[in-house]
């Protein structure tokens, strides 16, 4: 089915994500030439699309496990393979790149569960994951072959189906010169550790616990609804940290587990945060106090996870890179690591999370895994996405 793509020079691949935060859709446009370590990767062109309040509300009641029901899930799951169809168009068109020159579609869709971790079930110990937006309306909408639902057989293999942006990270930030830590603050934050020349099996990945999920959650609070986020951080930069407050909520057992681990929603949601604003609360914190704390958990177990490696240069990409407050934690807990952005390598923020689902979908092309074991726990290397053909084959 995708033979002919082997044999092109390059290939241009619209990668789509739509994070934990679902805030919206990123759509990165890309051009690949060869595969894996030998890959070439030019981003040609960043989308982004917001979703509407009503999207987002019925998003979040997916999240709720007592709002959320099945007919809702698979509406939801078709609605939202629509609006990435559409967004997949809009991206095209605006790169001004003709429809027909696009070779592939990778999308990574919205998450709405993630449970990594082992639970019996019946006669068998099950871990899952569910990613929605059809793959077979992408398809279908705009003609081009799509590439979906990438977690799944790493957690069929044992892992935990994510972190996979660590192989995208592993091609795109490699150096002959330094350890490098690439960090992703989505709605959870990640670290991908890059040894010094780093082979794919020396590359290690995971989350490091809340990115913007719980800061998001409290400003929703504390605004009544007014604001989705703290721009520039600029709330919390109003109010002093409770030292009593952060090592509480410090203490989840979460942060002190070893990798491989991952973790979503189901553990720093909507429950967890409207803890920890009643605990600060109780303490007497103003909301400035609050958030000002709650920041600086986000800083204090990022930090913490890359102090235990030898990392000369971080690299930080994702919305979280925009809250300057948050930088600023982050750049005090670790003064001896020289920090820089995604931008810096000329890939805005916002569009590497998407770039590295077309990095993944190229390998599918070449019949080559684009797992990352030692990131996920996966007892063995496998090719990650499902293939749905589009109307033009």
């Amino acid at each position: 089915m995708l033979e002919h793509l082997r044999e092109k020079e390059s290939r241009i691949i619209v990668g789509l994500m739509s994070g934990t935060s679902a805030d919206g859709v990123d759509a990165s446009i890309v051009r690949i030439k060869g595969h894996s370590r030998n890959s070439k990767i030019e981003l040609i062109y960043h989308y982004h699309y917001e979703y509407s309040s009503e999207v987002k509300e019925l998003i979040y009641r997916l999240f709720d496990l007592e709002k959320a029901n099945i007919p809702l899930l698979s509406d939801m799951n078709f609605l939202l393979g629509e609006i990435f169809a559409n967004v997949a168009i809009e991206a095209i068109k605006e790169s001004g790149l003709p429809q027909g020159e696009i070779d592939l579609i990778a999308s990574h869709g919205q998450t709405v569960f993630h449970s990594p971790y082992p639970k019996n079930l019946g006669e068998f110990k099950v871990s899952s994951t569910l990613q929605i937006g059809e793959g077979t309306v992408i398809a279908e909408r705009t003609g081009i072959t799509t590439i979906c639902d990438f977690r799944v057989r790493d957690i069929s293999v044992g892992g935990q189906g994510a972190p996979l942006v660590p192989f995208a990270d592993w091609i795109l930030f490699t150096s002959k010169e330094f350890n490098r830590g690439v960090l992703n603050i989505g709605g959870i934050a990640n670290i991908t550790i890059l040894p010094r020349d780093a082979d794919i099996n020396d590359v290690l990945a995971f989350d490091t616990g809340p990115g913007n999920m719980v800061i998001d959650e409290i400003v929703r609070k504390i605004s009544n609804g007014r604001l989705n986020f703290d721009k520039n951080g600029d709330i919390a930069r109003k109010g002093i940290i409770s030292n009593k407050l952060l090592e509480e909520f410090l203490s989840h057992p979460y942060f002190s587990l070893s990798p491989p681990k991952s973790t979503g929603r189901e553990v720093f949601g909507r429950p967890f945060a409207m803890n920890l604003y009643e605990r600060g609360k109780s303490l007497g914190l103003s909301d400035e106090d609050i958030l000002a704390t709650t920041t600086s958990l986000t800083a204090v177990t990022i930090a913490n996870s890359i102090s235990q490696f030898r990392i000369e240069e971080l690299i930080i990409g994702g919305g979280g890179s925009y809250n300057s407050y948050l930088i600023e934690r982050i750049k005090g807990l670790l003064p001896n690591v020289r920090i820089r952005t995604h931008e810096d390598f000329g890939i805005p923020n916002q569009a590497k999370e998407a770039l590295a689902f077309a990095i993944l979908a190229n390998e599918v092309v070449f019949n080559s895994p684009n797992n990352v074991p030692n990131a996920t726990g996966a007892k063995k290397r496998v090719i990650l996405g499902k293939v749905i053909p589009g109307g033009r084959l």
